[in-house]
């Protein structure tokens, strides 16, 4: 019987989120709190990096937390980002959120459709001569590195942001029968703060075959994986378990 889910991520902002239809129609406790944190790298860290940003006449922008954290810093710095600073990012989703910063502009504003950089490459190499600064986190590939040195393009790295653990209170109850993690971090986040978890009864879901394996590998036993053919997302997965368990 499952009564209580953790759901490892912040909650929906929007009411019509499938994990509240799934909560009222089988009469669940749905409970989101992140296991992992996104925070800023402190103004002395980066500085430690030797980095000048406004060296740069381009940023490489991978995610909506690479944007809070960039702008963050600069302004900590107080650094004036020069108007016509272009701005390369992975997806429209990613490249509109820059409003929040500055005035969106279609001109120094570009973007790839399918989240890959290699789909934004072709983009970037049409403007060979600018030079990228790309914002990363403390946890990353060499994926985009290699792939700008293939292309010899310039471009810098800079960590500006790390994902740590969300610790739990001492008191803070911890009474779930089923957990749903989105990444490896998670997994981990959860052995930190409880490194003599026992999972006992207790239902594990996995979103992507990283997390899956991150589970698999701590000795966890998971009861729920997705994607695959049948679920395209957690939530369709998740409802189509609750309903079998709480029948």
């Amino acid at each position: 019987m499952i009564k209580k889910i953790l759901v490892s991520q912040p909650k929906p902002s929007s009411d019509k989120s499938p994990y509240f239809d799934i909560a009222k129609k089988y009469g669940v406790e749905m409970v989101f709190r992140p296991f992992i944190k996104v925070e800023s790298l402190s103004t002395r860290e980066f500085r430690a990096q030797k980095i000048n940003i406004l060296e740069h006449t381009a940023i490489v922008f991978t995610s909506r937390h690479a944007i809070d954290h960039f702008f963050s810093l600069c302004k900590e710095m107080r650094l004036t980002i020069p108007e016509d600073m272009k701005y390369f990012c992975i997806t429209e989703t990613v490249a509109l959120y820059i409003q929040k910063y500055v005035q969106y502009r279609k001109r120094k504003v570009f973007f790839g459709s399918t989240g890959k950089i290699n789909d934004l490459l072709p983009t970037m190499i049409k403007h060979k001569n600018e030079k990228y600064f790309v914002p990363m986190s403390d946890v990353h590939t060499d994926e985009i590195q290699n792939l700008l040195e293939s292309k010899k393009l310039q471009f810098t790295q800079g960590i500006m942001y790390r994902t740590v653990s969300n610790d739990f209170a001492k008191d803070e109850p911890f009474d779930y029968d089923m957990l749903i993690f989105f990444s490896p971090s998670g997994i981990s986040a959860l052995l930190k703060n409880f490194p003599d978890f026992q999972q006992r009864d207790i239902a594990i879901a996995t979103f992507g075959a990283h997390t899956a394996k991150a589970a698999k590998d701590a000795g966890l036993s998971v009861q729920l994986e997705a994607p695959t053919p049948q679920y395209t997302s957690i939530t369709m997965a998740l409802a189509d378990y609750v309903k079998e368990h709480n029948a």
